[in-house]
C-alpha cells in the first residue's frame, strides 16, 4: 500500500514537473519573440519606423481578438445552420426550433426575468447600501462586509444558499435556514423551495443579487462622494431634502454610473451559467439560456441547437454592450 503510494506521488511530481517545464519553455519562446519584434521596432528608421511601431503594439491584441473571438464567432454563426453532428446543412431550423420550441420558451422567458429583475433589484440596493453607508462612521468596516460576497465564486455562493435553501419533512430537524425561519415564523409545512415553481427563479437570483450588491455599492458609493459639494448645498439652501435631494440632485448626478453598473449586471445575468446548473441543474422550469446552450452542445452533442443558442446569446449581449459604449462616449463627450 505504501509503495503504491509513493509510486503514484512519484508520478504525480514528474508528470508536474513535466507539464512545468513545457510552460516554461512556451514562455521563453514567447518572451523571446516579443524582445525580437521590440528590438526590431525600436531599431527601425525612417518612413517604416511609425506603420511598425502601431503593428507592434496592435498586432498581438488585434491577434487575440480575431483568434480568440472573430473566429470562434463565424465558427459558430456557421454551425448554427447545421444539423447536429455539423454534416449537413438545415438553414434557420435550428433558430425555428429555438423560438418555437415550447422548452426553450420558457427558458427564454427566464432569461428575460434574469435580465429585468436581478439586474434593477441589484442597482436599486447598491444604490440604498452606498447611500446609507455613507452616513455612518467606520463605513469602510461595513462596505467591507458587504463587498465580501463578491470574492465568493458564483459554485461557492451557489453551494452556500444550497444550504439556506435545504428542505426536510418537518418532522425532521432542518438544516436549512430558510426552512428553518419559516416554520420558527409559524409556518407548519414549508415548501420544497428549489421544487417550488416559479418561486424557485427568484431564488437563485437572489444570490446573484447577494455577491453583485457589493459590486454596485462600491461603485455607486464612488460616484456620490464626485458630486460637487457646492451642488449639493445649493439645492439644501433650496430647500432640497430627504427624496427630493436623492431623485432631483443625485441620481441626475450619478446618471451615467448607474446605467453603467445596470447594463453591466445585465451583461452578466445574461452569461450566468454557474448558479442555474449548480442549483438545480436546470430543472424544475429554473433553465436559462447560458446553461441551455451547455447542455446541447456538451450533453445532448447537438452542435446546431447548442451553437443556435449561443448566437442568440450573441446578439442578445451586443445591444447592451453597445449602449454602454455610446454612454461612456457621450460622458467623454462632456467631459
Amino acid at each position: 500500500m505504501s509503495g503504491s503510494t509513493v509510486l503514484l506521488a512519484d508520478g504525480t511530481l514528474s508528470d508536474f514537473g513535466t507539464k512545468f517545464w513545457d510552460v516554461l519553455q512556451a514562455l521563453v519562446i514567447f518572451l523571446g519573440v516579443l524582445a525580437l519584434i521590440f528590438f526590431a521596432a525600436g531599431r527601425a528608421v525612417g518612413r517604416f519606423s511609425r506603420p511598425l511601431t502601431i503593428a507592434v503594439f496592435l498586432g498581438p491584441a488585434l491577434l487575440l481578438i480575431l483568434v480568440g473571438l472573430i473566429v470562434p464567432a463565424i465558427r459558430t454563426i456557421y454551425l448554427s445552420t447545421k444539423n447536429s453532428d455539423s454534416t449537413k446543412g438545415v438553414g434557420f431550423d435550428n433558430y425555428t426550433w429555438a423560438f418555437t420550441n415550447s422548452d426553450i420558451q420558457r427558458v427564454l422567458i427566464n432569461t428575460l426575468l434574469w435580465i429585468v429583475i436581478a439586474p434593477i433589484v441589484t442597482t436599486v440596493l447598491g444604490l440604498a447600501v452606498a447611500l446609507m453607508v455613507d452616513r455612518l462612521k467606520g463605513q469602510a468596516i461595513y462596505k467591507s462586509l458587504i463587498f465580501m460576497p463578491m470574492a465568493i465564486s458564483f459554485v461557492g455562493a451557489s453551494i452556500i444558499w444550497k444550504f439556506v435553501y435545504e428542505a426536510r419533512d418537518p418532522s425532521q430537524p432542518q438544516i436549512g435556514l430558510l426552512s428553518q425561519v419559516a416554520m420558527a415564523l409559524g409556518w407548519s409545512h414549508p415548501p420544497n423551495w428549489l421544487l417550488s415553481i416559479p418561486l424557485n427563479t427568484f431564488l437563485l437570483m437572489v444570490i446573484l443579487v447577494w455577491t453583485q450588491t457589493g459590486f454596485a455599492m462600491v461603485v455607486l458609493a464612488a460616484a456620490i462622494r464626485g458630486i460637487p459639494e457646492d451642488i449639493v448645498e445649493a439645492a439644501r439652501v433650496d430647500g432640497a431634502r430627504g427624496s427630493k435631494l436623492l431623485f432631483r440632485v443625485t441620481i441626475p448626478m450619478i446618471r451615467s454610473t448607474l446605467v453603467v453598473v445596470l447594463t453591466t449586471i445585465m451583461i452578466m445575468t445574461l452569461k450566468i451559467f454557474d448558479i442555474v446548473r449548480t442549483m438545480t441543474n436546470g430543472n424544475f422550469k429554473t433553465d436559462v439560456l447560458a446553461n441551455k446552450m451547455y447542455s446541447q452542445s456538451f450533453v445532448e452533442f447537438n452542435n446546431g441547437r447548442g451553437s443556435a443558442l449561443a448566437v442568440i446569446l450573441f446578439v442578445a449581449v451586443l445591444p447592451l454592450v453597445g449602449y454602454n459604449i455610446v454612454q461612456l462616449r457621450r460622458e467623454r463627450a462632456v467631459r
